[in-house]
């Protein structure tokens, strides 16, 4: 008979064992992240007080217009934009949108049914890869890849083909090729120009070929136009819709955080096919409540007002980008000035590459020279051999990384030059 002053007890052995938490097997499909260790030793760095040259990531250093953070305080002050918003955005704001790409490309897009608003063309890229994405469907996505093209994918249970972007026509020819022997064919074509991270450009006649392949092979396309807003020298990057029959098989993604200096905003858009757009809004409106009214307010007035400052933004990474390049130059780096983009694209000097690999040697670079970059290898096998340079930081900063990246490898130079000590007897 059980003791009537003992409670029974539901416990057991195993109770003694640590609790543990088992991942989703699409989080095990994702790799190391690639840059923790930059981002660790640059961390450290600084908490020494070492006064580090950040060339590492695309964040943009320069403030948005006055007008823009006047109308964002503004609207925070109008009770009516504190509840939720819907998560298409405000009419008013995909108007604005709208009106841009029939100004600067010809392309005439309905605000109700073409465009939506995102947090940020990054999570609109994801959440439209869960749309159209799933167990079995394959995705075509340049090679180097923006980690985002390789992984939005791969996070929606699909499969991935990365095809090389550096040369352009067999880019095209490798699509084709692999809708032919794919089987079941691939289901998306995912594209980047400007590229990131290899500052690779395109003219329209390329994107209307484009347009032929997936009308040929039945592929969709995500046409991610980040940098659509900063180029140099005359050139003006081309929109993927701007091609005949582009909406018929496609969308873009573009976005605010790069012109007009508002990537802490999280402002992006996505315009194209009104299925592949109704798509991303059934995802969304699962997902999220949609964008505070007051920056979508703030927005509204950037893409009204602020064109000849988006101008004048271009202008500053050109000069950033005459800078870096000519001073690389200097040194005897082999540098190839980008038509587009807020990067340089460098590769790393042969005498380098035979001595170690691109992350070790983006590693010795900010060790020893107090810059950092993101090598190659972060975004893929095909970025090997190359680093990516952030025309972030002002003229002078950037003529400060260049002489510390050629003091810090003379420095390195000359101990690899040096004989090996003798070692010492008793």
């Amino acid at each position: 008979m059980n003791d009537p002053n003992t409670s029974p007890s539901l416990a057991s052995d195993s109770d003694d064992e640590p609790f543990r938490v088992e991942y989703a097997a699409r989080v095990h499909r994702l790799p190391p992240y690639l840059f923790g260790r930059i981002n660790s030793m640059l961390y450290q760095k600084r908490r020494d007080g070492h006064d580090v040259i950040d060339l590492g990531m695309g964040n943009p250093s320069d403030p948005p217009e006055k007008i823009i953070m006047d109308k964002m305080s503004e609207a925070t002050y109008d009770e009516r934009n504190h509840g939720y918003s819907k998560s298409n955005g405000l009419l008013n704001l995909r108007r604005e949108l709208t009106s841009k790409y029939f100004r600067k490309y010809g392309v005439r897009l309905d605000p109700d049914t073409e465009a939506i608003v995102c947090l940020g063309s990054k999570e609109g890229f994801s959440h439209m890869c869960l749309a159209l994405m799933g167990p079995g469907d394959t995705a075509m996505i340049p090679a180097p890849y923006f980690p985002v093209h390789m992984y939005g994918v791969i996070l929606a249970a699909g499969n991935v083909v990365a095809l090389e972007v550096a040369d352009s026509e067999k880019f095209l020819s490798n699509i084709a090729y692999t809708c032919q022997h794919f089987y079941p064919r691939p289901k998306l074509l995912i594209i980047n120009y400007p590229h990131n991270p290899s500052a690779v450009t395109v003219e329209q006649d390329f994107l209307t070929e484009i347009v032929k392949l997936a009308k040929r092979y039945g592929f969709m396309v995500i046409s991610d136009f980040a940098y659509s807003d900063v180029a140099f020298d005359g050139y003006t990057p081309p929109s993927f819709l701007a091609s005949p029959g582009a909406i018929d098989v496609g969308v873009e993604f573009t976005t605010m955080s790069k012109g007009y200096n508002m990537a802490g905003w999280r402002v992006g858009f996505c315009a194209g096919n009104a299925d592949m757009i109704r798509g991303l809004a059934t995802i969304k409106g699962y997902y999220d409540y949609g964008m505070f009214q007051a920056v979508q307010i703030a927005a509204i007035v950037a893409l009204r007002d602020t064109e000849a400052a988006v101008e004048r933004q271009s202008e500053i990474y050109r000069g950033r980008r005459n800078i870096l390049v000519e001073g690389l130059r200097r040194i005897g780096w082999d540098i190839t000035p980008p038509r587009a983009g807020m990067f340089v694209w460098a590769k790393v000097p042969d005498r380098w590459l035979q001595r170690m690999n691109t992350l070790d040697f983006a590693m010795m670079l900010l060790e020893h020279g107090d810059v950092a970059v993101s090598p190659g290898t972060g975004f893929g096998p095909a970025g090997e051999g190359y680093l990516r340079m952030a025309l972030v930081e002002n003229e002078s900063r950037l003529r400060q990384s260049v002489r510390q990246i050629g003091r810090c490898l003379e420095r390195l130079e000359q101990d690899y030059a040096a004989p090996p000590k003798a070692m010492e007897t008793s």
